[in-house]
């Protein structure tokens, strides 16, 4: 069987919910990044799980690809349809199921984006924490284990999802996990499926722990001479077991970034970005207790933001850094990384980050959740200039390499998709050979994603 034949019978299952039409073929081969427009052969608009098990059953006995899509928001091409076949658009399962306030969860389809659930939680006075700046849908976070601005305080999807409904490859459905706060039963398919890009199962329901509204909530924002003060700023204040909600450096480049796309009038200096949350008494404790820390490290500029509108503004800036790095390419397409390392080693990292850039010629922004030692780096390139893109990717390894040296990892956010399966084994050694074992064993033809974040088999030795 054959591609083909799988649209002809998805056509006969979902009617006018299958479509080949060159317009939303394109639009569903777009990405933020650098990569090539990549149209699968069909996009399916599934309503029900039950829709989603007939369009595997399908697919699987025609051998045909289904690569899950969401808000098309990730930046290592997960959502792209490599090998052809469906694009599975998951964005009309987009409802609330549950609200189970008493027990702080909620039940939800994979499409519902984290605005959309937050705007609908509002009134209960709780909040899904989990913020990884663009509008991202619920399903693509937990399949590629997003955090974000808030994980410092609230920790990452992999903290924050309690259950999963998932179809497999061969269409049928199970469910993993519990409302119950913990487990000792089986193996954890919970959190395999968190991450796994959509490889391994296709995520149809999560059960989502969530936090009561804080009583008080304030943004601060201060500015240093140098880098490698505001980050020794952070590793003091993570190590004072402080409790920050955010906490985000920008270097000097990610500030002019800002101020050439939304006007911001920054000083071109390392900032760092705050907000603390708690009761009134115990928000202004922090900050004072912040502010002393930070003035050792010559912190200045100190403003603060307590009218919510205030704090919207600044975060809805932090949330643009994406498109203020591009902004300094003018016009040129955006090669964006990001690496983890533990926070101790924070400082060295962003600091070489910087220093490999210079020398490799290259615009780079660093920006990032430097609470959790996470930052991403903005690189822009045009992508038909074969040595930029050379140069571009000798920075991209040098970051990898950096952040493994200093017992790191190669990717704290992004994941791996098509750009870093390169780095995998690096990593992870000869534990992607178990990791190919699983895929194997949950998708034996290798329909659910492919060509994603497992490095193929031949590229083993050169890796070596």
């Amino acid at each position: 069987m054959t591609i083909e034949t799988a649209i002809v019978q998805l056509s006969a299952q979902l009617g006018d919910r299958l479509v080949t039409t060159q317009a939303d073929r394109s639009l569903h081969g777009q990405n933020e990044t650098y990569y090539p427009n990549t149209p699968p052969d069909a996009v399916a608009y599934p309503e029900t799980t039950q829709e989603v098990s007939e369009i595997l059953r399908i697919c699987h006995a025609a051998d045909c690809p289904v690569t899950p899509y969401g808000a098309a928001s990730s930046l290592e091409g997960q959502h792209l349809a490599i090998a052809g076949g469906i694009s599975l658009d998951m964005n009309r399962m987009n409802k609330v199921l549950a609200v189970n306030a008493e027990d702080l969860n909620a039940v939800v389809q994979p499409g519902i984006t984290r605005i959309a659930l937050n705007e609908e939680l509002r009134a209960t006075g709780l909040f899904f924490p989990v913020d990884p700046g663009a509008n991202a849908s619920m399903g693509g976070m937990a399949g590629t284990r997003a955090s974000g601005t808030t994980a410092v305080r609230y920790g990452t999807m992999r903290e924050n999802v309690l259950a999963l409904e998932a179809v497999m490859a061969d269409g049928t459905v199970i469910r993993t996990g519990t409302k119950a706060r913990k487990s000792s039963t089986g193996y954890d398919l919970t959190h395999l499926l968190i991450g796994s890009e959509g490889t391994l199962g296709i995520i149809t329901e999560l059960t989502l722990r969530l936090q009561g509204i804080p009583e008080a909530t304030a943004a601060a924002t201060c500015r240093f001479e140098t880098v490698e003060d505001a980050v020794n700023c952070v590793i003091l204040t993570i190590q004072s077991g402080l409790p920050m909600a955010r906490i985000e450096l920008l270097d000097h480049m990610m500030v002019r970034g800002f101020n050439a796309y939304a006007d911001a009038g920054l000083p071109e200096m390392p900032h760092l970005f705050l907000e603390f949350h708690g009761s009134e008494a115990g928000v202004a404790e922090q900050m004072a207790t912040f502010a002393e820390i930070a003035d050792d490290f010559g912190a200045a500029g100190w403003r603060t933001a307590t009218r919510a509108e205030d704090r919207s503004a600044l975060w809805k800036m932090r949330h643009s850094a994406h498109y203020a790095s591009a902004a300094l390419g003018k016009g040129k397409s955006l090669w964006p990384t990001d690496v983890c390392v533990p926070i101790s080693q924070l400082a060295e990292a962003v600091v070489q980050a910087q220093e490999d850039a210079v020398k490799l010629g290259l615009t780079s922004t660093i920006v990032g959740h430097v609470g959790d030692g996470n930052f991403h780096a903005g690189v822009s390139v045009n992508p038909n200039d074969p040595d930029e893109m050379a140069r571009a990717e000798k920075f991209t390894k040098a970051l990898a390499d950096t952040a493994l040296r200093l017992g790191g990892t190669v990717s704290g956010e992004h994941g791996i998709g098509v750009g870093k399966q390169g780095l995998m084994l690096k990593e992870h050694g000869p534990a992607v050979a178990y990791m190919r074992a699983i895929k194997q064993a949950l998708d034996p033809k290798g329909i659910l994603n492919p060509g994603k974040m497992l490095p193929p088999l031949h590229t083993d030795k050169a890796a070596e």
